[in-house]
């Protein structure tokens, strides 16, 4: 019998996770939480691109997003019967259900909401008695036969039109309906009958028979032609003068359109299909392109014309809709980018550094392993297996949760980015410990930065990578940070190149003011300040991998911040623009003046702290350039004269907004916006321009100061120039330029002394501070209908908010969040390499006296020039970053996208302070914390019970 007398051997992996249990639940953490913001990052893009694709093609108008296919009547060469039969609903029906069948994907329709019919392209003149006529013009009136009335509306008065014989071209009677909108409008009712003329001048009598209430007013069916639901007041285009008159659309019964085949209104056949965006995701906006542009001039249009006809024609503007939305993508992905690629450098840097951490915390065993002949292989298969069971579990877990957090969203890019998470820390772990030994070494000598000498090696390394980062960044420089499409890796690896860059000086020169500091520190009596620059010199906290997460971690957060911190200042700068003021008290009309009444009780409501009456004139008539004048002499408002600003050369400006202001409460407006100072003292009513008494005209020759926007000035030269307006007929002469007015949003504008004025009654009122809304409106409201009420946190609040804009918003802020949490995550990690060597440091001292005040000065003098290189290399690079990208970056796609109305004017990137110097503090902060945290651990512990745990170096 053989016995096995070999000792029964634990599996390495059990063993190792039982021996340190905390440091692996800490990796698989720190590995969670990472694989879950490289996977949810991805899916969080396309989820944002997709609601916002989806968000668009429903917001459209109708008219712009629906899919419609026409084509003529059919030919006079057809028999009638056939002719006839061709626009009957079972033969539209068919075409309509081969038409869905052929729609390529990913478009896919709404099949609720399709329809097909027969209307007419050339409205006719109704000559009925009853009907409107606003200027003696009868009104004309377009006829539909269209399918689905009675699934989309609701009968209000009478009854549903029929067909109760078969319609034929021959056909003389019929019978329709209108909605209620139009039935108001053009005093229809029901029994009421228009007559329809044929090609052969032969009546057809439309029959009124009901009123219909569309089910869904704002719905493809309705507003895909916005006549079937509402009538317009259109002007006359072949009239002298302006004169308008009534159009409207009549709906014929379903089957009624064989009767529109004998009229000369040129009739054609159509098929609205409504396209459902629900299955859309952001990535199908290109094949989406792709496929409209073949449906309208293509090979889709081919398939079309099999199913509909050779003559058929496709025609949407979804098209448009998509190429817009692609370019609000294209807009916010450079951004984004900079945003992922600084975060994820940074928590690859954190990553490693862990790697490093755990690496000199077993240095000691793999070096007894390596001296009694472990072999690199052996010993990096098992660290690999041992990272492995931890990590990959944890990447896994990470990535679930990230689809379970982002529900919408392609699943391999999150995978993949999972995946590379766990692979990077597999390998980099075993990689990074083996690496140190490859030649069995004894215990070597102390690390100091101050004397120790790099190698050549590294040296070379060094500098290789220095000249290839200050050349990417000079490149990017000469070129700019503007693409021209998608997104650039260079610009967005900008804030990288930099943090890099001031990693690899900053640890060079880091050295040398310790060297200065150092010896006068030696010479003076205590102990503490020698000491503590001695350890922070030896520290191999300092070093270039901790270094560099932070810097690009604060660069990203201070980026981040900018990014999102002109959001709101662009969004707050668009809202002042719009309104002029904190609130504005207009009337509804050009003309209308306010009254004195309505002035005085606004200008007593509580929250009120100044009101500046305007009397605003659009499209004041102005003079011929002067030829060879420059305009205004450069005293103007202390703005720029330059006509770039002013909206065009002096021969553009043909017509601008005059703006009658009391020019000291204008003044007081200006400083409490912040617009530029205003020139009270240059407007002041003296000598020939002094104000008029009550009742008295002024005169052609009275010559009245004015400050203009640059254009305007240019225009007008330095010599009076006439001016007819609605105020009065006067001269005006040029006495300084501004670029902006508090009360109008062109850009030609002149400001002069409402009191010299002829008429004189404001015809807005500018208000700051914070009026109760309620209370203002109440004050408004009373004294009539013809008033409104703007006030700017309203119009702040019209700012809202796209799907594509928010998404990229949350992301910016969840970067900001990242980034500071992988900053003071790399400031623990680096404290934590070296906490060994610090408590027994602090134990040795205290067997030589060392109270525990003075440790905790001791570690937070060591922490602090770290901190201190830290806080201010990210400071600067932060800031760099910022300069660098600034030109290049608008925020506008980003902060007022999708505002009617709004400025589109550049927003350019600007550093925000506390962005910038929020998270260096930070640093600073957390540095100190923590030294005083490990100062007041050790002190608990006692010396005798750290000197048994060994003699760390």
């Amino acid at each position: 019998m053989r016995h096995n007398n070999r000792a029964a051997t634990a599996p390495w992996i059990r063993t190792r996770l039982r021996t340190a249990p905390g440091a692996a639940a800490a990796l698989a953490v720190l590995v969670l939480v990472t694989a879950f913001l490289a996977a949810a990052f991805p899916r969080a893009v396309d989820a944002y691109e997709t609601k916002g694709l989806r968000h668009d093609i429903l917001s459209a108008d109708a008219s712009r997003s629906v899919l419609e296919v026409a084509r003529p009547q059919p030919g006079l060469e057809l028999p009638q019967k056939q002719r006839d039969a061709e626009v009957r609903s079972p033969e539209l029906t068919r075409v309509g259900g081969g038409l869905l069948k052929a729609l390529p994907a990913p478009l896919h329709a709404d099949t609720s909401s399709v329809a097909s019919g027969v209307r007419t392209t050339k409205p006719v003149l109704a000559d009925e008695p009853w009907l409107p006529r606003p200027d003696a013009i009868p009104p004309r009136l377009s006829y539909v036969a269209q399918s689905g009335l009675k699934e989309h509306a609701t009968l209000a008065s009478g009854a549903w039109p029929t067909t109760p014989r078969e319609v034929t071209s021959d056909s003389r009677q019929v019978q329709g309906a209108v909605t209620e909108e139009t039935a108001a409008e053009l005093k229809v009712k029901v029994g009421a009958t228009v007559e329809l003329l044929t090609a052969a001048q032969e009546p057809i009598t439309v029959t009124i028979t009901g009123i219909v209430a569309p089910r869904d007013p704002r719905g493809s069916y309705w507003s895909a032609d916005p006549l079937l639901r509402t009538p317009s007041l259109v002007p006359d285009p072949e009239a002298p003068f302006p004169v308008y008159y009534w159009t409207g659309t009549v709906l014929l019964a379903e089957d009624a359109g064989p009767a529109l085949l004998s009229t000369a209104t040129d009739p054609v056949l159509f098929w609205r299909i409504p396209p459902d965006p629900a299955g859309l995701t952001g990535p199908d906006g290109a094949r989406l392109t792709s496929v409209i542009a073949s449906l309208e001039s293509g090979p889709g249009l081919l398939k079309v014309r099999e199913t509909a006809g050779d003559t058929a024609v496709f025609a949407t503007g979804l098209g448009h809709i998509v190429e817009a939305n692609a370019r609000m993508r294209d807009a916010i992905s450079p951004v984004i980018a900079v945003a992922a690629l600084g975060i994820g450098s940074v928590a690859a840097v954190v990553l490693l550094m862990t790697g490093a951490l755990i690496a000199a915390r077993r240095r000691s065993e793999l070096a007894l392993m390596r001296s009694r002949g472990g072999s690199l292989r052996g010993i990096g298969g098992r660290l690999l297996a041992e990272t492995a069971v931890t990590v990959l579990p944890a990447s896994a877990l990470g990535l679930l949760l990230a689809v379970l957090a982002v529900g919408e969203g392609r699943w391999w890019p999150g995978a993949l980015a999972a995946a590379g998470v766990g692979l990077l820390v597999c390998v980099a772990l075993p990689l990074r410990t083996t690496l140190q030994h490859i030649r069995p070494t004894l215990h070597g000598a102390r690390e100091d930065m101050v004397s120790a000498r790099p190698s050549r090696r590294r040296t070379v390394a060094e500098l290789t990578l220095l000249v290839l980062a200050v050349g990417a960044v000079t490149a990017l420089r000469r070129r700019g940070t503007s693409s021209d499409g998608g997104t650039d890796l260079l610009v967005s690896a900008a804030p990288v190149l930099v943090a890099l860059i001031a990693a690899l000086v900053l640890v060079r020169l880091y050295p040398l003011p310790l060297r200065l500091a150092t010896r006068p520190m030696a010479r003076l009596r205590g102990a503490i300040g020698f000491l503590s620059l001695a350890r922070a010199g030896r520290s191999s906290a300092g070093g270039a991998l901790p270094l560099l997460a932070l810097l690009l971690a604060l660069a990203t957060a201070a980026f981040g911040g900018s990014v999102i911190a002109g959001i709101g200042d662009a969004r707050d700068d668009a809202a002042l623009a719009s309104i002029g003021a904190d609130a504005r008290i207009s009337g509804v009309s050009e003309r209308t003046t306010l009254p004195d009444e309505l002035v005085s009780a606004v200008r007593d409501l509580d929250g009120v702290r100044g009101a500046a009456p305007l009397r605003i004139e659009h499209s004041v008539a102005l003079p011929e350039a002067v030829a060879g004048d420059g305009g205004a002499n450069g005293n103007g408002a202390g703005t720029d004269t330059s006509t770039g600003t002013g909206g065009g050369s002096a021969e553009d400006v043909g017509a601008a907004a005059m703006v009658g202001v009391d020019p000291a409460r204008y003044a007081e407006l200006a400083r409490a916006t912040g617009l530029p100072a205003f020139p009270a003292a240059r407007l002041k009513a003296t000598g020939p321009s002094a104000p008029l008494p009550g009742g008295t005209e002024s005169g052609p020759e009275r010559v009245l100061p004015a400050i203009a926007s640059p254009a305007v000035a240019a225009r007008l030269g330095k010599e009076p120039q006439a001016l007819d307006t609605l105020s009065g007929n006067f001269k005006v002469q040029v006495v300084g330029t501004t670029p902006r007015v508090a009360s109008v949003s062109t850009t030609n504008f002149l400001i002069v002394n409402s009191a010299a004025l002829e008429q004189r009654a404001p015809t807005t009122l500018l208000l700051t501070g914070a009026p109760d809304a309620g209370k203002l409106h109440a004050a408004v409201e009373g004294s009539g209908k013809e008033y409104a009420v703007q006030l700017r946190s309203e119009e702040r609040a019209r700012y809202v908010n796209t799907p594509m804009q928010a998404g990229a918003e949350r992301i910016y802020l969840a970067a900001v969040a990242a980034g500071a949490g992988y900053a003071l995550l790399a400031v623990l990690l680096s404290l934590l390499q070296t906490a060994p060597e610090r408590r027994t440091l602090l134990a040795r001292l205290r067997t030589m006296g060392l109270t525990t005040g003075q440790g905790r000065r001791l570690l937070a003098f060591e922490a602090t020039p770290q901190a201190l290189l830290a806080a201010g290399g990210g400071l600067f690079t932060g800031w760099a970053t910022i300069a660098l990208l600034s030109p290049g970056v608008d925020l506008v796609p980003l902060a007022l996208a999708g505002v009617a109305g709004s400025d589109t004017s550049p927003v350019l990137l600007r550093t925000d302070l506390w962005s910038l110097g929020l998270p260096a503090a930070g640093v600073v902060a957390l540095a100190a914390a923590v030294a005083g945290v490990q100062a007041w651990w050790a002190s608990r512990r006692g010396s005798i019970t750290e000197l048994r745990a060994g003699d760390s170096r």
